[in-house]
């Protein structure tokens, strides 16, 4: 026998039969090196392959080589592993910082509540013998605290900027890390190394208020200029413009700005705010940018009111970034606001009322935001179809700008308004401004003029009941072809010149003629993007309908239907054959908000799939406990807008089919809705389930059955209430079953398969099983696959196989055994790879 077990510490010598060690020399270490990095798992005839070519190691037995390989991944596995591990540490020492500082905080709170405790009883009780002493003088007091104005007025001098700026800067901080607002912790969140962070939502204050402590790698400098670019990452923002910059004695910068938020639905106006924000450095060296809005400042520098806007304040809020312990920051995050309610139907109050809705659409979004940010730096690889990460963010950004622009349909970006057929029910809207045509009237290669110079917006709000948001959105997209109209797809990627695509050939999963390919996804996966392929579908040229295939650039977010209070969005545009990054996008596509956001209700676990009920993802987002599994009656905003481009004497045709096609969406989707309501399902729709449907129940137990009858080992630890199905979906190896057909397909993966294949459990479903295989792989599985179903499974050597985006991975080994059913029947293979990585 060789000695392996100590060469991992000793990669550079050779482990001979008698069991002492001979050194390589530095050439072939080289050469081996140059090896490794190529294919870190080489066969045995690549292995003889390099002794030919490199007459360096020809004095090196093959079984040698092998050893040195082993010991090689073993290195990489335990550096890996180590850095992973110091990564860990060093966010459970930041992470243990935040909770100490929350306890103390907490511990103040607890404090000041016993002292307001004990002040009101003694005040009742001197309230009670007040009958002999009725003085005013009295009465003023016992209570001259609460009648000092907490914000007496100040002037437009530089001297009463500043002193609003340090009196902003005081109060922020007592909001951050002091006691003055109620904070209870956000439902569904849990403090943890791979959390987004510990984020609480107000109690009894006035407006909404939420605040979130994370963790980012990235300088206190860096994130502060991150963060001050709202636009980049809050979504509802629409611009921030800076007014004036003044310097400050102390080093600071006290700016006043005018900012816009969008209207999140038709049915409610948007939001401007006028602010000052201060940004200054603590003693301690921690960065602080606190802001609030000047509305009630007397003599103060104004705003005029906009039209079309709603005046809103923002109470002082703001960033504490602090530099932490071996790189990155601490951020502290504060929003509060008052975004007027009155202003809006009484039904849509809950949306400006809720303290969760705004943790989620900008508290939390900004630390996301960061992580992002921190994990592009630290990760730069290219994907999404050889683009960056940062172009595929400016993608994403468009798409929801554009359509938050469509459903806002602002004059001074040129939308008006067309006259009503007389049913209110969809609103039209043309632009034809210069500045929206710019992107559209493009000269591409195939040569065809243009069909638009306009562009038509066809929009309208209604509210569902006790319909969940995420599993209406999931079977919006994935059954487009049950609301949409093949022929209007058809007109708007022809009206865009969105010929034939030449995009990278890939595989996704197919849905009712539809095909999704991923692109790109969030860390958390709360939003991903992705083409869309419409094959064999009619393009409109030169007034003849050509056969062809149409791409629509998707973003999606909110299908976890256990997140608290999150919104979910479906917004698609036709994309061009070049797919170029300034592209023109005209989206189109549907919102839907909770309004109920504010309470700790999840939506029933039913699904459109296999095993999409699983309680995975980023603990962040999720609600735990008893009522993760209830379902009362709950309600939801939903907004539909679609964008047509058309020649301007086609107008009143295009309008008149603009809205019968949305009229006909809004039949849809109540039909569907009323598909999809718990009440249907009976009376005990919202009691608490176990995760899962009952075939992904099934499966699971089959799968885990099968192995132990073939392999005679456990796949699963069974310990505890934890189901099977639940505990396959987090096994580390990667688990994936195909089906018995004459070319195999995936049906189902658990979590880290998934991420194996880089794809989703929707798009699964194409990928057939020889695709993943290189040349090497698929001999090896031809070649061994008939002992599968003789004998019931087989055990495959390491070596490479491919993702869906066409990333190499390898694997140390897998094992494939035969599925079978209570029956005893064949029903899938079922494939586990061990200790898998990208190459």
């Amino acid at each position: 026998m060789m000695a392996v077990t100590s060469s991992c510490k000793e990669g550079n010598k050779i482990a001979m039969d008698n069991g002492k060690y001979v050194r390589y020399t530095p050439e072939q270490v080289e050469a081996l090196e140059r090896l490794y990095h190529e294919c870190p798992k080489p066969s045995s005839m690549r292995r003889q392959q390099l002794i030919r070519e490199c007459p360096i190691l020809s004095n090196i037995e093959p079984k040698q080589i092998k050893v040195w390989f082993q010991n090689r991944r073993c290195r990489e596995k335990q550096r890996k592993e180590s850095s992973r591990l110091q990564s860990v540490n060093r966010k459970l020492t930041a992470m243990n910082k935040l909770l100490m500082e929350e306890n103390d905080r907490l511990q103040k709170q607890v404090s000041q509540l016993v002292y307001e405790n004990s002040y009101f009883r003694q005040h009742t009780q001197n309230t009670t013998l007040a009958t002999t002493d009725t003085s005013c003088e009295s009465v003023v007091t016992n209570g001259q605290h609460h009648l000092t104005p907490q914000h007496p007025p100040r002037d437009a001098s530089p001297a009463g900027l500043l002193s609003i700026a340090e009196e902003t800067l005081t109060e922020f901080l007592s909001k951050a890390t002091g006691t003055a607002v109620e904070w209870v912790q956000m439902p569904g969140m849990k403090p943890g190394p791979d959390s987004i962070g510990i984020v609480a939502i107000s109690h009894g204050c006035t407006g909404v208020a939420a605040r979130a402590c994370g963790l980012a790698g990235l300088d206190p400098t860096r994130v502060a200029e991150i963060l001050k670019d709202r636009p980049s990452w809050f979504r509802d923002c629409r611009a921030v413009d800076v007014i004036n910059v003044l310097s400050t004695g102390n080093g600071g910068t006290i700016e006043l700005l005018y900012m816009q938020l969008y209207a999140p639905t038709t049915l409610a106006p948007a939001r401007d705010f006028w602010l000052l924000r201060y940004t200054s450095v603590l003693e301690d060296g921690s960065l602080v940018v606190c802001e609030r809005s000047l509305n009630n400042t007397q003599n103060g520098p104004s705003m005029p009111p906009a039209a079309n806007f709603v005046r809103a304040e923002l109470l002082p809020s703001g960033y504490l970034i602090r530099p932490c312990e071996g790189g990155g920051s601490i951020i502290h995050i504060v929003d509060h606001m008052d975004l007027e309610p009155w202003s809006v139907p009484e039904v849509l109050r809950p949306l400006y009322e809720s303290s969760t809705l705004l943790a989620q659409k900008t508290t939390m979004a900004a630390l996301r935001h960061l992580r992002q940010i921190s994990q592009e730096i630290s990760q730069p690889n290219v994907n999404g179809w050889g683009r960056r990460p940062a172009a595929l963010r400016a993608l994403s950004q468009k798409l929801s700008k554009g359509f938050n622009e469509a459903v806002n349909g602002f004059t001074d970006e040129g939308w008006s308004t067309l006259e009503s057929d007389g049913v209110d029910d969809v609103t039209l809207l043309v632009n034809s401004s210069p500045g929206k045509m710019m992107g559209i009237n493009l000269s591409y290669s195939n040569g065809f003029p243009s069909m638009g110079n306009a562009v038509l917006c066809a929009k309208a709000s209604m509210l569902l009941q006790n319909v969940p948001p995420a599993i209406l959105l999931r079977f919006l997209r994935e059954h487009r072809s049950e609301w949409a109209d093949s022929g209007i797809d058809a007109y708007s990627a022809a009206a865009l010149k969105a010929g034939p695509c030449s995009l990278p050939s890939s595989r996704g999963g197919s849905f009712g003629g539809q095909v999704i390919l991923p692109l790109a996804h969030t860390i958390e996966h709360e939003e991903f993007m992705e083409v869309i392929k419409l094959e064999n579908m009619g393009h409109y040229r030169e007034d003849m309908i050509m056969p062809g295939d149409i791409f629509f650039l998707q973003l999606c977010s909110g299908v976890d239907e256990n997140a608290v209070g999150t919104c979910a969005e479906l917004i698609f545009a036709p994309i061009d054959a070049s797919f170029s990054d300034d592209a023109p996008i005209i989206p189109s596509g549907f919102r839907i908000i909770p309004l109920d956001s504010g309470m700790d209700a999840s939506s029933p676990n039913r699904t459109l799939d296999l095993a999409s009920t699983l309680e995975v993802g980023a603990a962040g987002n999720r609600a735990t406990g008893a009522n993760s599994g209830r379902c009362g009656s709950t309600k939801s905003v939903m907004t539909i807008e679609f964008q047509f481009v058309y020649e301007i004497h086609l107008q009143e045709n295009v309008a008149t089919m603009a809205r019968q096609y949305v009229r006909s969406i809004i039949a849809s989707v109540q039909r569907v809705a009323l598909a999809l309501s718990p009440s249907r399902f009976g009376s005990h729709a919202g009691l608490g389930t176990p995760p899962g449907t009952p075939e992904a129940q099934t499966l699971a137990h089959w799968i885990c059955q099968s192995y132990r009858c073939y392999l005679g080992v456990e796949l699963l630890k069974h310990e505890g209430s934890e189901s099977i199905l639940k505990m396959l979906w987090h096994h580390t190896d990667a688990v994936l079953c195909c089906s018995l057909k004459a070319l195999p397909v995936f049906t189902f993966a658990n979590q880290a398969g998934l991420d194996m294949l880089e794809t989703t459990l929707v798009a699964l479903q194409d990928i057939s099983l020889e695709k993943i295989f290189d040349e090497n792989g698929r001999k090896a599985l031809f070649a061994e696959f008939p002992q599968v179903m003789q004998q019931g499974f087989m055990c495959l050597q390491g070596g490479i196989c491919l993702s869906s985006m066409g990333r190499p991975i390898s694997y140390e080994r897998a094992v494939a055994w035969k599925v079978v059913n209570d029956e005893e029947n064949a029903h899938c293979i079922c494939f586990m790879f061990i200790n898998w990585s990208f190459v």
